[in-house]
């Protein structure tokens, strides 16, 4: 093909076009966000992204899929069995915010706009128990407290998932120092950690 626009692999202009998605989803919301400004950003004709993706829902749905693939990941990180407990929380902690920081779009299409969409929530709701569930099996590894249950280690983990989900979203503004918010979240699971299992 001579003279003409060099053409990107398939796999390649859908990445392109998940990129400008996320984006243009984050700034405007699913409501507000149309397919003409997703194409304007991914420098694309309207009808070239209908060709890959049907209906803004379709695409909406791609876009959430591929995020919370991506941080599922990066939590995935942490779960090391060579680690001792404490650098076992001190790293799945790092990576879920160091993924927020790093991935701030990404982190509002998942956990505002998605959590927002009522067709869509579902999926961030499993995207979230999952994460939980990988908590509560680092926190049960690591336990030696005879009396800890698997509501112990359950409620742990929600707790521990909440509150870097809260952290999260000052991160996503920038008014939060990522390691200042890695060091106390550490020190807050790390004191929970030690008394799962015990009575008060």
């Amino acid at each position: 093909m001579s003279g003409g626009t060099k053409r990107l692999p398939r796999a390649v202009r859908e990445q392109q076009m998940l990129d400008a998605a996320v984006k243009v989803f984050a700034q405007n919301g699913f409501r507000d966000t149309s397919m003409d400004a997703i194409a304007s950003e991914a420098q694309i004709s309207k009808p070239m992204l209908y060709l890959y993706y049907g209906s803004k829902e379709e695409l909406f749905s791609a876009c959430i899929a591929r995020e919370s693939g991506l941080f599922i990941d990066a939590m995935s990180v942490g779960f090391d069995p060579s680690l001792s407990q404490r650098e076992q929380a001190v790293t799945v902690i790092r990576e879920f915010l160091r993924f927020v920081h790093e991935n701030r779009e990404s982190w509002r299409v998942l956990y505002r706009v998605a959590i927002g969409t009522a067709s869509f929530s579902g999926i961030v709701s499993d995207s979230r128990q999952r994460v939980t569930e990988m908590v509560a099996q680092l926190i049960k590894a690591g336990t030696t407290v005879e009396t800890a249950g698997d509501i112990d280690f359950e409620l742990t983990a929600v707790a521990i998932v909440g509150a870097c989900e809260a952290v999260a979203d000052r991160i996503t503004e920038g008014d939060v120092d990522l390691e200042k918010a890695t060091n106390m979240l550490v020190g807050i699971a790390w004191r929970g950690l030690k008394g799962v299992g015990t009575d008060i």
